[in-house]
């Protein structure tokens, strides 16, 4: 079993509060949008289908749903809708992958760049650190919801590659074309997510010096908030100590 994340629990715990606040609709309903580009139909589209999954799971009114699929396949007019990767390294030399989705590209890159710039960080070329990471089904499971026993019964069972303890939770991952398998299997064993997407998984987590925490940890913070960003991925592994000191 994969060891804890920090980084992992404070995206989850963010998360939540996007979610009260309806920036999580936001994010959700540009992800319908383009997914729906694809085709209309949850059905034959898994990308779709996991994105109406996480729509739903924050009570998004089906009615939004509706209408962001529309907007998607050309049934309704709207802006747009653009997917971006950045690219880039924090304080301490870290990867940060940014995925982004906009309607206004050059307004992205150039808010983009500043935010790396100003907080102790640099965009990067593309590909510059994507090869460092691995594109994975990541599910997450509250702990109340199932024991260590199950998740690891489940995961062989689901052909999942690994249960990664998470603090408060249990992330199942597995490859990408499982995703979709993973999930059906979840809702048949009646054992609720918190999230699940197609994440960027790094192959081999670093630490840094503690001195970079703060930095690191108020980049990827900024990132988050950025009303364009879908999703921060970093290979950044902080310690205990580290976090305790943060947190003070």
């Amino acid at each position: 079993m994969s060891g804890h994340s920090k980084w992992a629990t404070i995206k989850h715990k963010k998360a939540a509060l996007d979610a009260k606040r309806g920036k999580a609709f936001t994010r959700l309903i540009k992800e319908i949008v383009i997914a729906a580009r694809g085709g209309g139909d949850p059905d034959s589209n898994a990308r779709l289908r996991t994105a109406i999954a996480a729509a739903k799971a924050v009570s998004m009114p089906s009615d939004n749903i509706k209408r962001a699929i529309m907007r998607g396949t050309g049934e309704l007019e709207g802006g747009q809708i653009e997917e971006i990767m950045f690219e880039g390294y924090g304080p301490g030399g870290a990867a940060i992958l940014v995925s982004a989705a906009t309607d206004n590209r050059n307004r992205t890159v150039s808010e983009m760049r500043h935010l790396f710039s100003k907080n102790g960080g640099n965009l990067g070329e593309l590909g510059s650190v994507a090869w460092m990471f691995d594109r994975k089904s990541h599910v997450v499971i509250e702990k109340e919801h199932a024991s260590e026993e199950r998740m690891m019964d489940f995961a062989l069972e689901a052909g999942a590659d690994d249960v990664k303890d998470e603090g408060d939770s249990w992330a199942i991952l597995a490859a990408p074309e499982l995703h979709a398998h993973i999930l059906e299997a979840l809702e048949k064993a009646k054992i609720p997510t918190v999230s699940a997407e197609i994440a960027m998984i790094p192959k081999t987590p670093m630490e840094i010096d503690s001195k970079h925490v703060s930095g690191m940890m108020r980049l990827l913070e900024v990132l988050e908030e950025h009303d364009d960003v879908q999703n921060v991925y970093t290979n950044v592994e902080f310690t205990e100590e580290q976090m305790a000191a943060a947190e003070k």
